[in-house]
């Protein structure tokens, strides 16, 4: 066999290896400490809330509006449940939306009403994409009523999602 030859093949070779690899490992959920997984959680839905109220305040499109209020409405129902199996547990909820949720809300607050929808759905499409993630990681926690919590609520975040995209594609701009 021709060195080259060899070479080609051994390089396909270790290419299938990696792609039989990556695929096995995106099947894989690294699990979170109940902790950590409290903790970002609740931040998460406070920045939900947060930015919410502000596209109530300055979306143009009724769609967004809606969407907004079904956010603070299912965020703050989980964000409830959340806090009263955090007590149960002693464990610490945030106070606050994470720094990067923070400045995206800043910059949200920012935006003039024209670019404002467009800006609020990209958001929301990309911070149901985070939480969904970290949920998965929550519903393989080592402890089972937050594991419980996470895999109830995933069913509800990934129909956020769902609708964050359709509404997205649907708003004008960038």
């Amino acid at each position: 066999m021709q060195p080259f030859k060899y070479l080609s093949l051994l390089a396909i070779a270790a290419f299938a290896f990696c792609l039989a690899n990556a695929a096995h490992a995106a099947d894989q959920v690294d699990p979170i400490s109940a902790e950590d997984f409290v903790e970002e959680a609740s931040a998460k839905g406070i920045a939900e809330i947060e930015t919410a109220r502000l596209a109530l305040e300055k979306a143009s499109s009724q769609a967004i509006k809606d969407f907004a209020q079904t956010m603070i409405d299912d965020h703050s129902k989980a964000n409830l449940t959340l806090n009263q199996l955090a007590s149960q547990k002693e464990l610490n909820v945030s106070d606050d939306a994470e720094l990067i949720n923070q400045a995206k809300a800043l910059i949200l607050k920012l935006r003039d009403e024209e670019s404002f929808d467009k800006a609020y759905m990209n958001n929301q499409v990309m911070a149901h994409k985070q939480t969904i993630e970290l949920f998965r990681r929550g519903s393989e926690s080592d402890d089972k009523e937050i594991a419980a919590f996470a895999q109830e609520t995933l069913p509800k975040l990934q129909k956020h999602l769902q609708m964050a995209e359709e509404i997205n594609a649907q708003t004008p701009g960038d």
